[in-house]
């Protein structure tokens, strides 16, 4: 059976769980100007490209310029990373067991470049050989083109790519750029449609898996 020619990552809430991270920073940044702030108001930004969730952070009442909200959380999450990388159930041992198979990872998340390599730095080594960050696409997720991107950086057609995903802007991105888009949702429900691939966990899906989807795909 044929391999994915890459297996392109979605970051915060499929490879590490630092969905928590975010929301803890939001909180704490909401609460220093003396605002309320809600783990549901949270949930609602997952997989938002940054400055889309600032603007939301400003029409809630943060009087503080986008980029600078985003510059904010953003060092709060990667000092909570660097004490502590919560890699989700099942990400490492299928990032092992890809480099194991010399089955290329590429990167694809909404996270700045700074914070998404302080996790890739986490993760065993060339385990990614790409990555696409949120400061680095003209549209975020639920756009195509990050994933486009993704698939772009080595010159792959996106049909032969799988890519992995936890949110619904991110899964609609995936879909939308016409990979094998796989959704494993974690905080955020995926509605199931007809031809959507769906798995509860990363736990239990590995090479031989994704194999299989692309022979469907092929058929």
């Amino acid at each position: 059976m044929t391999n994915p020619a890459t297996v392109l990552w979605d970051m915060d809430g499929t490879l590490v769980d630092t969905e928590p991270y975010w929301i803890r920073a939001e909180t704490e940044l909401m609460h220093a100007h003396g605002l309320p702030w809600s783990e549901e108001q949270g949930l609602e930004f997952v997989g938002n490209e940054l400055l889309t969730s600032a603007t939301m952070m400003q029409e809630a009442g943060l009087s503080l310029p986008a980029p600078l909200i985003v510059e904010t959380l953003m060092d709060a999450v990667i000092a909570q990373i660097r004490t502590s990388v919560p890699f989700r159930p099942g990400a490492l041992e299928l990032l092992a067991e890809l480099n194991a198979e010399r089955i290329p990872c590429v990167m694809v998340t909404m996270s700045y470049r700074p914070l998404a390599e302080a996790v890739i730095a986490s993760c065993p080594p060339d385990s990614f050989v790409g990555l696409v960050a949120g400061d680095e696409v003209s549209a975020g997720k639920p756009d195509a083109e990050p994933y486009l991107r993704g698939a772009a950086l080595l010159d792959l057609d996106p049909a032969d790519c799988v890519a992995l995903e936890d949110s619904k802007p991110g899964l609609a991105s995936a879909e939308a750029a016409g990979t094998i888009a796989v959704g494993v949702p974690h905080l955020v429900d995926l509605e199931p449609r007809p031809g959507r691939i769906l798995w509860p966990s990363l736990v239990g899906h590995g090479v031989e898996d994704m194999r299989r989807l692309v022979g469907v795909r092929s058929a």
